[in-house]
């Protein structure tokens, strides 16, 4: 059952094809050979390593992260990085938008971005120059947002992206509550950048100074802030809590950078063009007789494994390619790595352990503390052979707290050579490599539920449904049978306290140079104060972060879990909503049917002479309809190269699956500089806007949206106290907006457009 859904995530995630979807790999140990082919290749002797290295990816014993799976011998232009920060973001305009343009470039080649936005000024404040206030960073998010939704990733993943912003930044409040909105920023992951002398504050109950450039704007009670934070992400599931300070004062960096954001998952915090890759040692393959006396981990199998996946990882940062020549540079100066572990869970079941307990604490530590010292070993020999880090200084490196934790003869060698790579161990969330790799638990995380159902949609439109089922508990159930009962150690997401989350992150974190991928989630009926107590406890226990996710109304549950009596019964089910226009993206596009039911639509915009016809047909997704693809037909020449693009665009969308409801949001507000018009009694600001519009009714129509569940298209003019309609609006539209005076008073004339309030005019 497993090996289906693997083979599944593989051909749509991993498996090398040509553009026209013929496959190239033609099996998973193609892929494997591929990418040991390909990190091998800047070997002085790649014929010496690449066994080494396919011997590592079979088995799915170490799982590079999804870039390097994809990419890695492809010869695509895509970047085998799945981390980025960006570069600070300057409070200029056309810095802003220079970064923007950076961003889309990031995500193109597959990255996932992280940007600090605590450098824009708030909204409100003064822009000199141009006489005008400034909107603030929040607004400017929109606009990331918006490029985001546009960009699908190599290998049609796309774009994710993490928002920071400090904790005494004046527009911290807007931030905290942005994504109360369904829908707003759905494209961002946000955390607040929390300091050690805010939690003093809370603490203390003391006032907090809101500070930008130096200078307070106002003052607030810390306590009362925090609160705002906890309530938003008690509500809303966001945003999440960085301990910044703890992040900057544990980094082995800390004498040559500054950290003010993460990827988007927050394993890696990363300073300014930041860049790191992925990988994972698969523990569950490392067990000895499990469910026996004699279970155990094999410790000298972890090290060997460790010290080749090191070797493997320090080959991609030389194999990749880069969006950015500043991100290129930063990932060779420092040679920064991010492996980590997955199959936690599994082994604790294998080896009778419960998740949260002391044995489970102590078992983590003795595993990363192997991973801490066999990836440090390796990379001291990397060293020796290669060269240490370009920005490697012993002195200050030595002081930091991951080395000086490491044995005394090690931390001597690496005095004596340097070492390869700045940092080397993280732990990312791994949920699709784990499925790959046949559904084991994810990274550190417990096991969800021990049977589940998922859905993936295929490319004619269906959904094919599997049965998962854990791995350690089917080899349990193979072991004792099916109506054996399960031992008190097999616990899951919905049986575990949020102690015993918290137990595991804080023991791995100990261990690992960067940060840990983490959810605690928690029941929809904590109290407010319970929940509150995770995030405190977690800066309690030396965290350096926490993401909690409760099910709530804005949000809803992201995986739903059916019980009938006995752990072995349950099943979790993907919960889509209608809201959520069937999120489901894939990597290749629908194939087109042979025939298609539609609808096609006229719109007689005002200035054109010839209606415009717009086709939308529909493909079925199960018992529901969906939007396939658009034409947009007209006599009007004037309109034909930008009609043929955007129905070539809009088309792609619909056949990429997921929610395109974005599509009408984004014409819905194109503003014409010319003028808009009034259309039965409601003024649209563009024909593209009205396209938009006729595009809405059409997924209303067909049950894709929900009426009511987008702004209607236009806005009639509010009515004052006392007057009716008509006296609002005349008995006729006056005429469309002067672009200079802003009166409903412009006049089209003899091929020229005159404002009969102001006398403004330009023809053509």
């Amino acid at each position: 059952m497993n090996d289906a859904m693997a083979r599944r995530v593989w051909d749509m995630k991993y498996r090398l094809k040509e553009p026209d979807g013929t496959p190239v790999d033609k099996s998973v140990e193609e892929t494997w050979s591929r990418v040991a082919d390909a990190l091998a290749g800047v070997e002085k002797e790649p014929e010496l390593w690449q066994p080494r290295f396919l011997d590592a990816l079979r088995d799915y014993k170490f799982i590079p992260a999804g870039r390097i799976l994809a990419g890695a011998g492809s010869e695509r232009d895509v970047t085998l990085f799945n981390c980025f920060v960006m570069g600070t973001v300057p409070d200029t305009m056309d810095g802003i938008f220079t970064h923007l343009r950076e961003a889309a470039l990031t995500l193109q080649q597959g990255g996932g971005i992280g940007y600090d936005f605590s450098t824009i000024r708030p909204r409100g404040a003064a822009v000199k120059g141009v006489g005008s206030d400034a909107s603030g960073p929040v607004s400017f998010m929109e606009v990331w947002d918006a490029m985001c939704r546009t960009i699908m990733s190599a290998g049609a993943r796309r774009g994710a992206m993490m928002a920071t912003l400090r904790c005494d930044h004046p527009d911290i409040e807007e931030f905290v509550e942005a994504k109360r909105e369904t829908r707003r920023l759905a494209n961002f992951n946000l955390s607040v950048l929390v300091t050690d002398a805010f939690m003093d504050a809370v603490d203390g109950d003391e006032d907090w100074d809101l500070i930008f450039d130096g200078q307070p704007t106002r003052t607030v009670r810390a306590r009362a802030l925090w609160d705002r934070i906890m309530r938003a992400t008690y509500e809303a599931a966001e945003p999440g809590v960085i301990f910044i300070d703890r992040i900057n004062a544990r980094n082995n960096l800390a004498y040559c950078e500054t950290i003010s954001a993460t990827n988007p998952c927050g394993e890696q915090p990363l300073p300014p063009y930041g860049a790191c890759l992925l990988g994972s040692i698969n523990l569950s393959r490392l067990v000895e007789a499990p469910f026996s006396a004699t279970a155990r981990l094999d410790e000298e199998a972890l090290r060997d494994l460790v010290t080749v996946a090191v070797r493997m990882m320090d080959n991609a940062i030389d194999a990749s390619r880069f969006a950015l020549d500043a991100q290129r540079a930063e990932a060779q100066a420092k040679r920064r790595i991010g492996l980590g572990i997955t199959g936690l869970a599994d082994v604790f079941l294998m080896l009778g352990i419960r998740y949260g307990s002391k044995d489970s604490v102590e078992l983590t530590e003795a595993i990363l503390r192997t991973v801490r010292e066999a990836s440090y070993d390796a990379s001291v020999h990397l060293a020796e052979e290669k060269g240490a880090f370009p920005l490697f200084d012993a002195e200050p490196y030595l002081e930091a707290e991951q080395v000086r934790a490491l044995p005394d003869e090690m931390r001597d060698k690496i005095a004596k050579t340097g070492i390869r790579n700045a940092l080397l161990t993280s732990i990312a969330p791994t949920g699709t490599i784990s499925l790959f790799a046949g559904n084991v638990s994810s990274g550190i995380e417990p096991v969800f539920a021990f049977r589940q159902e998922r859905s993936i949609l295929q490319a004619d439109g269906t959904r094919e449904t599997s049965e998962l089922l854990d791995p350690a508990y089917a080899l349990y159930r193979d072991k004792f049978g099916e109506e054996a009962a399960l031992p008190d150690y097999f616990v899951d997401t919905a049986t575990l306290a949020p102690e015993d989350h918290l137990a595991i992150q804080a023991a791995a974190q100990r261990y690992i140079d960067s940060a840990i991928s983490k959810t605690v989630n928690l029941p929809e009926e904590i109290t407010f104060e319970r929940f509150k107590d995770v995030y405190a406890k977690a800066y309690a226990m030396g965290c350096k972060g926490c993401t909690t996710y409760r099910p709530n109304a804005i949000t809803g549950s992201v995986l739903s879990v059916a019980e009938s009596g006995s752990p072995q019964s349950k099943t979790a089910e993907p919960l889509v909503s209608p809201s959520d226009g069937d999120v489901i993206y894939m990597a290749q596009p629908l194939e087109r049917p042979g025939a298609l039911e539609g609808r096609t639509y006229k719109l007689k915009w005002p200035e054109s002479d010839h209606a415009i016809y717009i086709t939308l047909n529909d493909v079925m997704d199960g018992e529901r309809r969906r939007p396939f693809e658009v034409f947009i037909n007209s006599k009007n020449m004037e309109h034909y190269a930008w009609t043929v693009a955007l129905t070539r665009m809009i088309s792609a969308v619909f056949r990429r699956g997921g929610d395109v409801s974005f599509v009408v949001e984004e014409l819905k507000a194109v503003f014409d500089p010319r003028g808009g018009s009034w259309m039965d009694g409601k003024y649209i600001p563009s024909l593209l806007a009205a396209i938009g519009g006729v595009i809405e009714r059409h997924l209303i129509e067909i049950g894709f949206l929900e009426l009511g569940e987008k702004a209607s298209l236009g806005q009639a003019p509010k009515e004052e106290e006392g007057q009716t309609k008509a006296a609002v609006l005349g008995s006729r539209p006056r005429g469309r907006p002067c672009p200079r005076c802003g009166q409903l008073s412009l006049e089209r004339q003899e091929g020229c457009d005159s404002c009969t309030e102001c006398g403004w005019s330009r023809c053509g």
